[in-house]
C-alpha cells in the first residue's frame, strides 16, 4: 500500500500535456482560419463511441454515445514543432505559428459518408499504396488529446496512410479507470464494425497502432473478427502495433490461443519500467500487464515480435508513452522489421539490424525479439 501514493503522484505528473495550463476538455478544436508559413496540415477521419458535445471547439466528450459517430478534422502542426511533443495552446484555439490547431472540422453522417470520405483520400494515392493507419488511444484520454497525439505520430513518422482515429469514451480522469475499462469493453463491436468498413473500402492495406487500454478493445475486436468466420478482406490487415498494452498477461494468452498465431506477427512495444502499468497492475490485484511483462520470450512464443524500450529514456515521468519516440525513427524501424529479424538463411540477426537505428535519438538501445 505504501507504493500507491508514489504511483499516483507519478501519474498526476504524467498527464500528457507539456504546455497546456489545463487539460483541453473543451474549446481547443475551434477552427482557425489563418495558416502559418511552414505549418503542415493533416486530415484525420474519426470513428467514435463518444457522445457528441455541443460546446464550441469540443465535438465529443467522455460520455458514451448511443451509436457510432464519425467526423473529419484537419490538424495543423506548427513549423516550430519538436518531434515527440504536442505544442498545446495556452488558451484556445491557439496560434498556428506556434501551436497545434484545427483548421477545419465536420461531422459525417453515417457509414456511407465515412467510407466516401476515406475513399476520396485513398484516391489521391497510387494503386498499391492506398493504406490506412488506425490509432486507438488508451486510458485517461480526452478527445482533443487523442486527436492531437495521433496527429503528432502521423507527422513525426511521416506516415503515408490515411489516418483514422478510433476513439472510445474515456472520461480523461485518473479516478475513472474502471469506467474507462468498461467503455473500452463496450466499444468492441463498434471497433469491429469500423475495421470491417476500412477493410471493405478501396484500401490496399490497413495498419493498426493501439496504446495502453486501447489494446484491450483492439485485440478483442480482432479476435471477434477471427472467430466470426467472416474473414472477407482480412488479407488487407498489415502491421498491428500494440504499444504498452494494458492487458492482463493471462488474458492475452487466452486471446492469442483462441486467435491463433497471426499471419503477420503482432508487434508488442513494451517497457519494463512503465509506472502507469504498475498502477494498473496494482488495481488488477498484482497481475502482470503485457506492456511491462519481463518474460519477453513467452510473448514472442505466442506469435509476437517484441520491441523492448526498457533501456530507452522516456520523455514522460511514467515511461508509458515511449511509443511516441519511435515515431521519430519510424522509417528506419519499418526497414528493419521489413527485412525480418530471424537468423535463418543468412539473414541478419535482430541485434545487427537494430544497430542501424539512430539510437542516439532514442537515448538508448532498442531490443527486438521474435517468435519462431
Amino acid at each position: 500500500m505504501r507504493q500507491v501514493p508514489s504511483i499516483l503522484a507519478v501519474l498526476v505528473v504524467a498527464v500528457p500535456l507539456a504546455a497546456c495550463a489545463s487539460r483541453p476538455e473543451s474549446g481547443f478544436l475551434s477552427p482557425v482560419a489563418e495558416n502559418a508559413i511552414g505549418a503542415s496540415n493533416h486530415t484525420l477521419l474519426i470513428a467514435t463511441t463518444r457522445e457528441r458535445d455541443a460546446r464550441p471547439g469540443t465535438l465529443f466528450n467522455g460520455e458514451r454515445g448511443r451509436s457510432l459517430h464519425y467526423a473529419t478534422l484537419t490538424v495543423s502542426i506548427p513549423p516550430t514543432h519538436i518531434p515527440g511533443k504536442i505544442e498545446w495552446a495556452l488558451t484556445p484555439p491557439g496560434n498556428p505559428a506556434a501551436d497545434f490547431v484545427v483548421r477545419d472540422e465536420a461531422y459525417l453522417d453515417g457509414d456511407k459518408a465515412f467510407v466516401q470520405a476515406l475513399n476520396a483520400q485513398l484516391a489521391t494515392r497510387p494503386k498499391g499504396s492506398r493504406k490506412v493507419f488506425v490509432f486507438i488511444h488508451g486510458y485517461n484520454t480526452l478527445f482533443a488529446e487523442g486527436l492531437y497525439r495521433f496527429a503528432q505520430v502521423v507527422h513525426d513518422s511521416k506516415a503515408t496512410g490515411v489516418p483514422v482515429l478510433f476513439t472510445w469514451a474515456s472520461r480523461g480522469k485518473l479516478a475513472a479507470y474502471v469506467y474507462d475499462n468498461n467503455s473500452a469493453t463496450a466499444a468492441r463491436d463498434d471497433l469491429e464494425r469500423t475495421l470491417r468498413l476500412l477493410l471493405a473500402s478501396n484500401a490496399d492495406q490497413v495498419n493498426i497502432l493501439a496504446h495502453s487500454m486501447g489494446n484491450w478493445v483492439t485485440v478483442e475486436a480482432l479476435r471477434q473478427i477471427k472467430i466470426s468466420g467472416n474473414l472477407q478482406y482480412a488479407s488487407k490487415f498489415g502491421d498491428v502495433f500494440l504499444a504498452a498494452p494494458d492487458i492482463d498477461v493471462d488474458v492475452f494468452k487466452s486471446q492469442m490461443r483462441r486467435f491463433g498465431k497471426p499471419r503477420k506477427p503482432f508487434y508488442i512495444v513494451l517497457s519494463k519500467d512503465d509506472k502507469a502499468l504498475g498502477f494498473s497492475k496494482f488495481i488488477a490485484g498484482g497481475e502482470n500487464r503485457v506492456g511491462d511483462d519481463s518474460n519477453v520470450q513467452e510473448l514472442a512464443a505466442l506469435g509476437a515480435t517484441v520491441i523492448d524500450l526498457t533501456d530507452v529514456k522516456g520523455d514522460d515521468p511514467s515511461n508509458h508513452d515511449k511509443f511516441v519516440q519511435l515515431a521519430t525513427v519510424a522509417p528506419e524501424l519499418r526497414a528493419v522489421l521489413g527485412q525480418g529479424i530471424g537468423a535463418k538463411d543468412g539473414a541478419a540477426t535482430a541485434d545487427e539490424l537494430v544497430s542501424s537505428l539512430p539510437s542516439t535519438l532514442l537515448g538508448g538501445p532498442v531490443r527486438i525479439s521474435a517468435g519462431q
